[in-house]
């Protein structure tokens, strides 16, 4: 017997399933986004845990230790970014002077040159940003009440992360038990895959975020550009966010360059020098450390990028890159959604794109063994 639908039909069930989706996705923005995040995190400690754990130390004890210890992390890296912005806010009024004197100036070359041109002030700048600001008043109450929920999910997720720890293994059984006895080997492959997924995916993003910080402070102190720290791991935290977070991080320092310096050569040197700094990180650094585990196809990954920001917004836009690349994983052990796998994979050969099967540091240290 034939139950297969015909395409007319299909066509309209698959549609139906996918909208359905994203309407989920959008309408439960608020739970499933904290959940994601404190699942990438809790995965991402866990071998914290279990060395506790194994140490000697109680489960307990051990699990609110690791969330303790991220936290931590994660405040001091807070701390830093509002020192660095404390000292950042006291020069605005001089970058108020300048962006003065260089319209005053633009404004005498266009009377110069251009018949009729209409001067530009600052003060006209101003004035068109409180209008903007007041026409779109009810779309920024809306903004500060994401705002205030979003605060709520902060510390909502660091509970969310306690709880995965401690419930992990219960997790990972219920997937189990949740397939049939002759699938449980191909389960068991998918769960540890998909672990080295994120494990690798957070930790070689890490990585790359401490070299591109080093590589950037080194370029902005070179010439002599204040607050360069604070510009290098700002841009270094946006390469999280692919091909739009690179461009954003070099536009601040090269905006600042232009209105603080006296010569147009510092904000072309601090394009050029991130131009190749990126060069590295997207030939070198990303690749061999995050290695193929996460790695897509750029039309992939621009259509993740397009499709996190459309359904989660900034939120989507950094958690859809790791988020297909472990539905890649799952598309790759399933009977019937390999060609879904390939399409989200590299282009590069496969004998390139072979995922480690060992987590990051202990493929760091088989390198250093492999040297000696």
């Amino acid at each position: 017997m034939n139950n297969k639908f015909p395409l007319y039909l299909k066509l309209p069930m698959v549609l139906l399933t996918i909208v359905l989706i994203v309407f989920i996705m959008i309408t439960a923005k608020g739970v499933l986004v904290p959940v994601m995040i404190s699942g990438m995190l809790a995965v991402l400690i866990s071998p914290l845990s279990s060395w506790m754990e194994k140490a000697g130390l109680p489960k307990l004890l051990a699990v609110f230790l690791s969330v303790v210890a991220l936290l931590g992390f994660l405040f001091g890296l807070s701390y830093f970014f509002y020192n660095q912005l404390i000292g950042f806010a006291d020069e605005l009024y001089l970058l108020e002077r300048r962006m003065t004197e260089l319209l005053q100036t633009f404004n005498e070359f266009t009377e110069r040159h251009v018949e009729g041109a209409v001067p530009i002030s600052f003060d006209n700048i101003q004035g068109a940003v409180f209008n903007y600001l007041y026409d779109n008043m009810a779309s920024l109450t809306q903004g500060v009440i994401a705002t205030a929920t979003t605060l709520t999910i902060v510390f909502i997720i660091p509970i969310y992360i306690f709880l995965f720890l401690y419930f992990r293994h219960f997790l990972i059984e219920f997937i189990h038990r949740a397939f049939p006895e002759k699938d449980q080997e191909k389960v068991q492959k998918v769960v540890h895959k998909v672990k080295l997924v994120v494990q690798n995916y957070i930790v070689g993003m890490f990585v790359v975020i401490i070299i591109l910080a080093i590589l950037n402070s080194i370029a902005l102190y070179s010439f002599g550009l204040r607050h360069a720290l604070l510009f290098a791991v700002f841009a270094a935290l946006l390469n999280v966010i692919p091909f739009l977070g690179p461009f954003l991080g070099a536009t601040l320092p090269i905006a600042y360059a232009f209105l603080t310096k006296d010569s147009l050569w510092y904000p072309f040197g601090i394009f050029l020098t991130f131009y190749v700094i990126q060069l590295a990180e997207s030939n070198i650094f990303t690749p061999r450390i995050v290695g193929g585990k996460v790695s897509m196809n750029p039309f992939m990954t621009i259509l993740a990028l397009l499709l996190g920001n459309f359904i989660w917004g900034l939120a989507g836009m950094i958690l859809f890159i790791p988020g297909m690349a472990m539905l890649k994983v799952i598309f790759d052990e399933v009977d019937g959604l390999q060609p879904y796998g390939f399409l989200l994979g590299s282009t590069r050969p496969k004998e390139e794109e072979q995922i480690p099967t060992k987590p990051l540091a202990e493929r760091i240290k088989s390198l250093k063994r492999k040297k000696k």
